[in-house]
């Protein structure tokens, strides 16, 4: 493939051929979030609040390789944007063989760590009992998810969004179809509970890292694996390091966001944990999709500032930015509308259902602005400015959010906490503003052609 089509092709078309297949798989994506919590609902709330309180942990696996997988990505399309394609194929390498290692550590230790971890939220040993029975299928496939992961970025890197695209819909579709199957037992299937939940995503990651392989070894992307490169150069691995870390922070704090949410909320009901919980897997619906216009922006990013189009990368930013404004309108107004319905699909216990009602009506008072720093981030580390998006993420994650969330609830109750939300959203838009201003203005990665 010549991807020189990322600094030749109008701005909004390329944007359009490069985000639309990602948001349509993150579209799929997220309906499978939903999908696969209904029927994890149907078990028992118990069951769902256990898939609450794992959530963190799963986040985490997903943020090192989603986080490590960016700054492959962007050194890659750095490198192609600049016209170094051995340089590509290195970062390529590296990033996959560094990619295993770090599946092989996190599986080990998740498994270890979950009895321990669950017991700090809740102490209904049914919950705990559900949480590690889910965990230990889920996380005995981390390697295969860590793998697939780094490939997805390795394609997205080049501009071939339509290996993606088909790879994570097939996967989500084979979960959605496995779930009832693997959890209720039908046909020649026993009745698994929980674990079958587990092992039906399990079987979707699979399929989708095998599609990559597949298409990689029959139809060669322009960026190789090769043996020459497996050999750890110092250099490349500071650089892959320098933007995957700050990248998997970025992706990470919102496990550590929810566990001191469920810390505070546990204080007045693990009903409040439980509509948290929901509010995660619903919110997916409209950040994943925001999401995969973010990772159409990263590698367009990198190619044209590799490429010193600076012009196109500020247009890239602003088209990006009212893209993801049209899907937070979208999600906001569902919110607003529906939220005992969507509340309903996960929970038939009243009381939980009007927790969860004024839970989302009050959040998503900050979706729309939520759009800047979710842009900026990703436009960010698109260019190799890893600690600006940090940055951004803190502000979002940590720095403001748990510290109002805090004293909210001594003033307000839970309802506070979710008052929280809003109230960030609008501080770190601001914020996000004058970081990406500045950042734009230095240089990035350390080593440019002339």
């Amino acid at each position: 493939m010549n991807e020189t089509f990322m600094n030749e092709m109008p701005v909004l078309p390329l944007i359009l051929s490069m985000t639309l297949p990602m948001v349509l798989s993150m579209l799929v994506n997220s309906l499978y979030n939903i999908i696969d919590s209904f029927f994890v609902a149907q078990i028992s709330e118990e069951a769902m609040t256990a898939l609450s309180l794992v959530y963190p942990i799963q986040n985490f696996i997903n943020a090192v390789g989603i986080g490590f997988g960016v700054g492959i990505n962007a050194v890659i399309a750095f490198y192609l944007g600049s016209g170094d394609n051995r340089k590509a194929d290195q970062a390529a390498t590296q990033g996959l063989v560094l990619a295993v290692i770090h599946g092989v550590v996190m599986t080990a230790c998740c498994i270890a760590i979950m009895p321990a971890f669950l017991g700090m939220f809740t102490s209904s040993e049914t919950v705990i009992e559900l949480g590690i029975r889910y965990s230990v299928v889920a996380f005995a496939f981390t390697l295969i998810i860590i793998v697939g992961i780094t490939f997805e970025k390795i394609f997205q890197a080049v501009g071939n969004m339509k290996t993606t695209m088909i790879s994570l819909i097939c996967g989500c579709i084979t979960n959605i179809v496995l779930d009832p199957v693997l959890i209720f037992g039908y046909g020649p299937f026993p009745a698994m509970g929980i674990e079958g939940a587990a092992l039906a995503t399990c079987i979707g990651q699979a399929l989708t890292l095998a599609i990559y392989l597949v298409v990689y070894f029959v139809r060669p992307i322009h960026v190789h694996i090769r043996r020459q490169h497996i050999l750890p150069d110092k250099r490349m691995v500071l650089k892959l390091y320098s933007i995957g870390i700050p990248a998997t922070l970025n992706l990470a704090l919102p496990s550590l966001l929810i566990s001191a949410l469920n810390a505070i909320l546990a204080a007045y009901s693990e009903v409040f944990i439980l509509v948290l919980g929901i509010y995660y897997k619903l919110q997916t619906f409209i950040y994943l999709p925001a999401n995969g216009i973010v990772q159409g922006m990263r590698p367009l990013i990198g190619y044209n500032y590799g490429a010193g189009e600076n012009k196109r990368v500020s247009q890239i930013y602003k088209i990006v930015l009212f893209m993801s404004d049209i899907i937070m309108v979208l999600g906001t107004v569902i919110c607003l509308l529906i939220p005992d319905q969507l509340m309903g699909l996960f929970t038939h216990t009243e009381a939980t259902i009007q927790a969860g009602e004024t839970a989302l009506r009050i959040i998503s008072a900050g979706f729309i602005v939520s759009a800047v720093s979710v842009t900026s981030s990703g436009a960010l580390e698109g260019l190799g400015k890893g600690l600006s998006s940090l940055l951004i993420s803190l502000c979002r994650y940590v720095v403001v959010i748990i510290p109002t969330a805090l004293l909210f609830s001594r003033l307000f109750g839970a309802v506070g906490v979710w008052n929280a939300f809003w109230i960030t959203e609008a501080i770190t838009a601001i914020i996000s503003i004058r970081v990406y201003r500045k950042a734009i203005t230095k240089p990035t990665m350390a080593t440019r052609k002339p």
